[in-house]
């Protein structure tokens, strides 16, 4: 296991995606924990990709969600409908992973929903080259459905109970923090458990990102 600061794990990691040699978009999922730090770190390898000359697209699970009539079906809190019942991979895989994977048009769409409006959206087909890669984050990428859609799988790691300390602060300006510990503790904490109980995600990817420390992060390359 490596030990270093943000910089040179975020190098390794472009190096990783460097490494992949496919003759369509790579496919980089960042899987982990709400509050893990995904988003941050999907960013910020954007950002280094873009400087070595790599065409980007960024794209996250939050914008393939079911309108929200229809995704508690199980209830509001219920860890089951978090992990079963949030997201729709059928159009994730229809609109973006199938057509930038082998075989595919490479013509894509990156959202089919506005959360904040909780509408549909169909926004314009876009057109990448070959060597672009896509960097997705968001929670349970590694399951069965969605296993064999990607060139690269990055999971971000950090302790499950600081993930609610990092939630309040992070929304605290739309949630108390009684309503960011009651969603976390019985739908989100125990939805992921669930998840790493049933896909075993960290088996599945090819680096590990410890990120309990998130200036001097852990990570690990697998190899399968």
């Amino acid at each position: 296991m490596d030990q270093g600061t943000r910089d040179e794990m975020l190098y390794c990691l472009a190096e990783a995606v460097e490494a992949v040699s496919v003759a369509h978009p790579t496919r980089v999922a960042v899987d982990g924990p709400p509050a893990a730090g995904k988003t941050t770190l999907a960013d910020e390898l954007a950002s280094i990709l873009r400087a070595q000359g790599r065409e980007v697209i960024r794209a996250t699970i939050d914008d393939f969600l079911f309108p929200r009539a229809q995704r508690y079906p199980r209830g509001e809190y219920s860890a089951e409908g978090c992990y079963y019942d949030t997201h729709d991979y059928n159009a994730l895989n229809k609109v973006l992973l199938d057509p930038l994977g082998p075989g595919g048009d490479r013509r894509f769409q990156p959202a089919i929903y506005d959360h904040d409006a909780d509408t549909v959206l169909s926004p314009p087909v876009t057109t990448v080259p070959a060597d672009a890669v896509l960097l997705f984050d968001g929670v349970f990428l590694l399951r069965p459905e969605l296993l064999d859609r990607w060139e690269l799988r990055v999971f971000v790691s950090t302790a499950l109970e600081d993930t609610v300390d990092r939630a309040v602060i992070r929304e605290r300006e739309v949630s108390s923090r009684a309503d960011v510990e009651r969603r976390w503790r019985e739908r989100y904490i125990p939805s992921q458990q669930l998840y790493l109980a049933t896909a075993q995600p960290t088996r599945h990817a090819d680096i590990v990102v410890h990120n309990d420390e998130p200036r001097r992060p852990r990570w690990e390359i697998r190899t399968r």
